[in-house]
């Protein structure tokens, strides 16, 4: 599959594990969108974090800048919001407002409800 340019919002989601992304009305959209390109495949919801940690060393792979591009420690806050904010738009001005990047070679699909199990499992071990 080819390369594709997605919003540097919508990486720094993923990267960061805050909701960035200004795609609205469904943000989550946004982050199944990126991953789902990433994957080749449509994920269930409790395949993301997999996914994301998979997209994470992609990223930064394809973009070093990323490693070391993190986000001020914020409240929830207006005055955190705005920081927040700002931390973002002053990123965009120097990386660019989108990033071109390339899906993974080595995701290794699971069988959704077999995950599901192993996930529950590993909850539920003392």
């Amino acid at each position: 599959m080819a390369a594709r340019a997605f919003p540097l919002a919508d990486i720094l989601s993923v990267t960061t594990g805050l909701l960035l992304t200004r795609r609205t009305p469904t943000p989550g959209a946004a982050l199944d969108e990126i991953l789902q390109f990433m994957t080749g495949e449509e994920l269930a919801w409790w395949q993301a974090p997999r996914a994301a940690d998979a997209c994470i060393e992609a990223f930064t792979a394809q973009h070093p800048f990323l490693a070391d591009l993190a986000p001020p420690k914020v409240t929830g806050s207006p005055l955190g919001k705005a920081t927040l904010l700002l931390w973002l738009t002053t990123a965009e001005l120097k990386h660019g407002t989108k990033l071109t990047v390339k899906p993974l070679t080595d995701w290794v699909s699971q069988d959704k409800g077999q995950e599901l199990g192993d996930r529950i499992e590993l909850v539920n071990l003392p």
